[in-house]
């Protein structure tokens, strides 16, 4: 599914085909594996497992994200309590580990140093080929993490590598970058509404 593969000159145009990519790229969502990976975040919330979530450029800000929603919204007038950990969000130990050992281990270094057996990983990477994104699942799984992927275009070795993975099966770095933010939110908002103290208060609750 590559876009574009026309010259759109004109924006409305362009608006039209970006629109359909987006529910193209959703109809390619396995619904039943995201349905695992929310219960294995799930899981692992209730029995006090940290998150680690990581990504390049935009897939940074997306796991950054991700993080905020868990810690702030998910557990917003529930009993969960989401531990997570941003790999990208340390600028300077992550520019430390770049400059004084490889680029390519800012998020493994990480994880050895912060993981432990039964935690997760959750990594975010467009082509699935980002050589810091498949160090820190290798990373992971030798210590015991669960890994859980979300990745575009063909998947790449991340796809492979991964216990879990969403493909997005688009060949566009910014539909599949807004996929991924979507199915952010709706992770983190669906475990707040499973979880919400009062379910009569669902419709007064913004979300």
């Amino acid at each position: 599914m590559s876009f574009p593969n026309e010259n759109h000159l004109d924006l409305k145009n362009y608006f039209l085909e970006y629109n359909k990519k987006i529910a193209e790229g959703f109809n390619t969502i396995d619904v039943r594996e995201l349905e695992k990976i929310c219960k294995t975040l799930e899981d692992n919330i209730h029995k006090g497992n940290k998150i680690f979530s990581c990504g390049n450029g935009g897939s940074s800000s997306i796991a950054e994200h991700f993080v905020c929603d868990s810690v702030k919204g998910s557990s917003t007038d529930t009993d969960i309590q989401p531990i997570m950990h941003s790999l990208p969000s340390n600028t300077a130990l992550l520019t430390a580990v770049a400059n004084d050992i490889s680029y390519d281990q800012v998020f493994a270094f990480q994880l050895k140093k912060y993981a432990k057996n039964e935690d997760i990983l959750l990594a975010i990477s467009s082509s699935g080929n980002s050589p810091n994104i498949i160090a820190a699942i290798e990373m992971a799984r030798s210590l015991g993490l669960c890994t859980i992927s979300f990745v575009g275009f063909d998947g790449g070795k991340a796809k492979k590598i991964s216990d879990c993975c969403i493909h997005i099966k688009v060949n566009n770095y910014g539909v599949v970058e807004d996929i991924h933010q979507s199915l952010m939110h709706i992770l983190t908002q669906y475990l707040r509404l499973k979880y919400l103290n009062n379910l009569d208060d669902i419709g007064k609750k913004v979300f």
